[in-house]
């Protein structure tokens, strides 16, 4: 570093900063002294590196940058209000911080945000890159945006973009829905069936479905059963799954919707001594309900893992082979399944 250091004119500190591409540095001594240290040959150590990781960690922390948390919802409010979303801003948030960065949030919708404006915004601030959340009906980001994603190092939480794919971390909804449906057969259920709006399969490349019809190749033909798609069309849903739920006849229905206990219970189905209940995204405000957790806080934060992980190793613009990290989910057990350890004496009139 020190040959580096003299062949260059700079200090030792300049070149240390420059090639951990510190936005310190101007772009143009970053680019010269990369150059240079590929002409000598330098090589980062890596046990080195890790030491000297470590003893960062261990002084009084300080934040040494900024990331872009950039809402992709459609509501503005979403970041705060959401059923799901706020669980990614709080791991997001956690290991923002235990990285020693801050986050600044962002509207991607904001009408008066053009994306010179953004860029412009994020480069004064010093933002070295940016994570998306709250694609929840489309996957493809707008086209007025190109150039953010060429620029800036960007990680997705939740679903996999289109045009452009970008790195992304998410749920494994396909071991997800495989999961849960080899969790209702082990609880003595017969004809699991998935109830799903469509958009929602399409949003995470159709992994809910998959999971679920693969598991359904270890039943009889006789023992399997058709998904319903749409669940909850305006005016209509309630009358197409009562018609589904006569045909198929379902033991135990997996969901992504609290108003599928509702319309049974109307119908005078009980639950779960008829008809068994699964969210596949079990949440803290339906304690009572069996489901999958989804852990979306750990997904939040091994994006910005990710994100870091792309400024370090100075990644910018859009990846020619997108990474993918998909995170696990586990059971919760609920009253709305039969055998779980937490099912009591349920009492039900019977159809």
């Amino acid at each position: 570093m020190s040959d580096l250091a003299r062949a260059a004119g700079v200090s030792k500190n300049t070149i240390s900063l420059a090639l951990r591409n510190d936005r310190q540095i101007p772009p143009a001594t970053r680019k010269r002294i990369a150059a240079l240290a590929k002409k000598f040959g330098y090589r980062k150590n890596a046990v080195v590196a890790h030491l000297m990781t470590e003893l960062r960690r261990a002084r009084t922390p300080r934040f040494h940058s900024t990331l872009a948390l950039v809402n992709a919802h459609r509501d503005p409010a979403a970041v705060h209000a959401h059923p799901t979303i706020p669980t990614y801003v709080e791991g997001c948030r956690r290991r923002a911080d235990d990285l020693g960065y801050v986050l600044d949030e962002f509207w991607l919708h904001d009408p008066t945000l053009t994306a010179p404006r953004l860029t412009q915004v994020l480069r004064a601030r010093g933002i070295q890159g940016l994570v998306l959340i709250g694609l929840m009906r489309d996957n493809r980001l707008p086209d007025c945006f190109a150039s953010l994603w060429e620029e800036f190092p960007t990680v997705v939480t939740g679903v996999r973009t289109q045009n452009p794919a970008l790195s992304f971390a998410s749920t494994d909804h396909y071991l997800l829905a495989l999961a849960t449906f080899r969790k209702c057969l082990e609880l003595g259920y017969t004809r699991p069936a998935l109830v799903l709006d469509p958009d929602i399969d399409r949003l995470v490349d159709g992994r809910f479905s998959a999971g679920v019809q693969s598991a359904q190749l270890d039943l009889p033909r006789a023992r399997r059963t058709k998904a319903l798609y749409p669940a909850a069309s305006p005016g209509t849903g309630s009358t197409v799954f009562r018609k589904w739920l006569r045909r198929e006849k379902p033991d135990v229905i997996l969901t992504l919707y609290n108003t599928i206990r509702h319309w049974l219970e109307q119908d005078g189905w009980a639950v779960p001594n008829d008809i068994g209940l699964v969210q596949l995204e079990w949440r803290a405000t339906s304690p009572d309900w069996a489901g999958m957790n989804q852990h979306n806080d750990v997904v939040g934060a091994t994006a910005i893992e990710m994100l870091v992980g792309m400024i370090q190793n100075n990644e910018r613009g859009i990846p020619e082979f997108p990474r993918a990290t998909l995170i696990g989910s586990s059971w919760v057990d609920g009253d709305t399944v039969r055998g779980s350890s937490r099912w009591g004496n349920h009492e039900g009139a019977r159809r």
